[in-house]
């Protein structure tokens, strides 16, 4: 059994490393995955603020939906990231930037 995503899918952009490591996937974060991954924590802290149905609830509320936020956003930014050191998104700073080295 092939596992191997990249076998079944072509990517359409230059693809600067095959199979980025975690490390260098958190360091080509770009500002647009640092944004998105605040903004679903802000988001997340507020449903869970105002999910809290009894005020003494919301606090331990808030924090879980902060955490359920966080996580996804790092998630999500983790897989931009990916995405484009793999090539299936554009990429066009990270091929200039990795060109050089």
């Amino acid at each position: 059994m092939n596992t191997d995503i990249t076998a079944s899918v072509k990517p359409e952009y230059p693809v600067v490393d095959r199979n980025p490591p975690f490390t260098k996937t958190v360091a080509n974060f770009n500002t647009l995955d640092y944004l998105r991954l605040l903004t679903i924590t802000g988001v997340s802290v507020t449903v869970g603020y105002l999910s809290g149905i009894r005020p003494n609830i919301r606090g331990p509320s808030m924090v879980t939906g902060g955490l359920i936020g966080v996580m996804g956003g790092f998630m999500y930014a983790y897989q931009n990231s990916a995405g484009r050191l793999m090539g299936f998104f554009p990429n066009e700073g990270e091929v200039q930037r990795y060109k050089k080295a």
